[in-house]
C-alpha cells in the first residue's frame, strides 16, 4: 500500500530519496559543472528513476534548489571566545571546506546558475549568511558597521581567493598572518 500523501514526509523511502538526491547532485554540480544538474543525470547518478526526481523536484530550478539547499548545512569551528583565535578557526574552516567538499567550486557554479535564474539569489544571500555567521559574530566584539562588513569581506574573500586564483586555500600559517593584518587594521591587538 502506497503511504497517504500526508505520510509522505515520514516515510523512510522519501527521507532517503529527499536526502540521497540533493547529494547526489552537489556531486555533479562540482565535478561537472552547474549545465551537468538535470534530471537525467541526477537520477543516473543517484540510482533513482527520473520518474522519482520528477515527483519530487517537478523542475530543474526545484532540483538546483535542493542542491544549493545543502550549502547552508556548514560546520563551524567551535568559539573559544579569543577574537584572533577564533576568526583564524573560522577562516582555516572554510579552507578545509574548499578542500574536503569543493566549495569553492560549488560557489563558482551557485554564481552562474543566479545569473540564469535570478530567483536562487535568495538561496545565495541564505548559504552566505550561514557561512558568515560565527564569523560576524566574532568580528562584532572587535568591529562594527563598514569595518566589520569590510573584515569579514577580507578574511573570506582571501580564502576564495587562493583557491580559486592559486588551486588552494591558504595555509593555516598564512591564515593566522591574514587575520592579524586584518585586526591590526581594525586597530585591535592580537588578544
Amino acid at each position: 500500500m502506497a503511504p497517504r500523501a500526508d505520510d509522505r514526509s515520514t516515510d523512510p523511502r522519501v527521507i532517503r530519496t529527499r536526502e540521497d538526491v540533493p547529494r547526489a547532485a552537489f556531486r555533479i554540480l562540482v565535478d561537472e559543472g552547474a549545465d551537468a544538474v538535470t534530471h537525467s543525470r541526477v537520477a543516473q547518478v543517484a540510482g533513482y528513476s527520473k520518474a522519482t526526481l520528477y515527483a519530487h523536484w517537478p523542475t530543474r530550478l526545484d532540483l538546483v534548489r535542493a542542491t544549493l539547499d545543502l550549502m547552508t548545512d556548514i560546520r563551524h569551528a567551535q568559539v573559544v571566545g579569543e577574537s584572533r583565535a577564533d576568526l583564524i578557526g573560522q577562516t582555516i574552516g572554510f579552507g578545509a571546506m574548499i578542500r574536503e567538499q569543493k566549495i569553492d567550486r560549488a560557489l563558482g557554479a551557485m554564481a552562474a546558475l543566479i545569473a540564469a535564474a535570478p530567483e536562487l539569489a535568495e538561496l545565495r544571500d541564505r548559504v552566505a549568511a550561514e557561512g558568515e555567521r560565527v564569523m560576524r559574530s566574532v568580528l562584532d566584539d572587535v568591529a562594527d558597521g563598514d569595518e566589520r562588513e569590510a573584515a569579514a569581506l577580507m578574511l573570506n574573500g582571501a580564502v576564495l581567493y587562493a583557491a580559486m586564483l592559486h588551486g588552494s586555500p591558504p595555509s593555516d600559517d598564512m591564515v593566522a598572518t591574514i587575520v592579524d593584518v586584518v585586526l591590526r587594521g581594525l586597530g585591535t591587538s592580537r588578544n
